[in-house]
């Protein structure tokens, strides 16, 4: 299960990988093969120096025309160190899974998609040693889907249209007509596209109106899963509370904090390792001695 918008915004493609064809055909138009076989694989691209390397969600297609990696990353915000990472990335497996890789970034951001989509070029002016070029699924290209029939024929589509239109006017009808589509399909997917867009809905009236829609339709807060929802989601608080703490306590002591140790902090999710960090914070003299063990 997942309790933030970047783990949702993702894993939306491993609970259901044929949605990702369909957005690439689809949205953005791309004449990508069928695949005949979807399967996830390990997204950990550590290498055997101590340094972690993790992708968002990565997926195998074998299609008629050869076998394809999607490598899908969720963004939240601009950000420049992917120049570096996503051809990092992209060449790592290609050598580790003889594979073509292709690289998919989604975000709620039409500012984010629109850098994100640009293209990633090293070399000099008149020739490029490597050019990356991410294909983007976002705001502006990923349809609004807000009548109930045509939500009810795709309802992935549909969740993943209100993941990233779940703001401003139109959201109370795109959630509206999801959360009527969602009754006509089973309960246990159901239940995880229920968490889906809970965790991605920024606005908060439309995340209160997305859970008054679904206490209407009480079946889904009384399945097994909506507990495991809910203590996740308590659980996501906990990290967000020992997160703050440690950058507030930085910053009451004086010591600034650099944007690669905030980014750092920011990312974490391990609530016993943040605990570990908020307890360094009390006597470290700069921000990387929170990382460093012994």
């Amino acid at each position: 299960m997942v309790g933030s918008s970047h783990e949702a915004l993702h894993r939306i493609f491993q609970k259901d990988p044929t949605l990702l064809t369909k957005a690439l055909q689809k949205v953005l138009h791309v004449p990508f093969p069928e695949p005949r076989e979807i399967a996830a694989l390990n997204v950990d691209l550590t290498e055997i120096e101590p340094v972690e390397r993790r992708v968002d969600t990565l997926l195998r297609a074998e299609t008629d025309e050869g076998t394809y990696l999607l490598v899908v990353e969720s963004q939240g915000k601009v950000d420049e160190r992917k120049r570096g990472s996503w051809p990092y990335y992209l060449s790592y497996m290609y050598e580790k899974y003889r594979c073509e890789p292709v690289l998919i970034v989604i975000t709620q951001s039409s500012k984010t998609a629109e850098r994100a989509s640009r293209p990633i070029r090293f070399g000099f002016r008149d020739w490029h040693s490597l050019t990356v070029r991410p294909l983007v699924l976002g705001p502006d290209n990923v349809p609004m889907i807000a009548d109930e029939r045509q939500a009810e024929k795709d309802v992935p589509l549909a969740v993943l249209s209100a993941m990233t239109h779940g703001r401003g006017p139109q959201a109370p009808a795109i959630l509206e007509a999801l959360a009527a589509a969602l009754r006509t399909i089973d309960p246990d997917s159901a239940a995880v596209f229920v968490q889906f867009v809970d965790s991605c809905l920024a606005d908060p009236q439309a995340k209160q109106m997305w859970r008054d829609l679904m206490t209407a339709i009480q079946y889904f807060w009384r399945h097994p899963l909506a507990e495991q929802v809910r203590e996740e989601g308590r659980e996501q608080g906990r990290i967000e509370e020992r997160r703050e703490a440690i950058l507030r306590t930085l910053e009451w002591r004086g010591i600034p904090v650099p944007d690669s140790a905030r980014e750092r902090v920011e990312e974490c999710t391990d609530l016993a390792r943040l605990e570990t960090w908020a307890q360094r914070a009390l006597r470290v003299t700069e921000p990387t001695e929170l990382f460093t063990d012994g």
